[in-house]
């Protein structure tokens, strides 16, 4: 009877936790196909861009009010401006120029918005910026 108890018991757990599990978090949250990116090595002087793409996971519209880059060697281009509906998508395109940088770079990219969930308010790219080669 003990373990029939312990099974029930176990039953309840599995299938409360799975429930909370499946439900959408209530408001606006950004779900990143990929929040970071590695442009690989590249040459002085050389300008990449990326697009980090997304999905509304949540509950309500998101509305980005602004990217913030720390360095002038990094721009957004691109994101979008009017609200994302709950289950729509959006992209935000970010541009590095790598002149008057040398060795490994780790950039990051604030998005500031009205998501709840803290991982959707950051994007991050490197890169390894490799001297540029001067003819003789």
């Amino acid at each position: 009877m003990k373990r029939f108890f312990m099974l029930i018991g176990a039953l309840v757990f599995a299938v409360t936790a799975f429930g909370q599990a499946a439900e959408k978090i209530s408001g606006p949250v950004i779900a990143w196909e990929k929040s970071t990116h590695d442009f690989g090595d590249m040459t002085q002087g050389d300008k990449v861009e990326h697009t980090f793409k997304f999905t509304n996971a949540g509950t309500e519209p998101i509305v980005i009010t602004n990217v913030e880059v720390t360095c002038g060697c990094t721009l957004p281009k691109s994101w979008p401006r009017d609200p994302i509906a709950a289950g729509g998508k959006g992209e935000i395109v970010v541009a590095f120029n790598s002149t008057g940088k040398l060795g490994k770079q780790n950039k990051v990219v604030t998005v500031v918005s009205n998501a709840v969930n803290p991982e959707g308010k950051q994007i991050i790219f490197t890169a390894n910026v490799l001297e540029k080669k001067v003819p003789n």
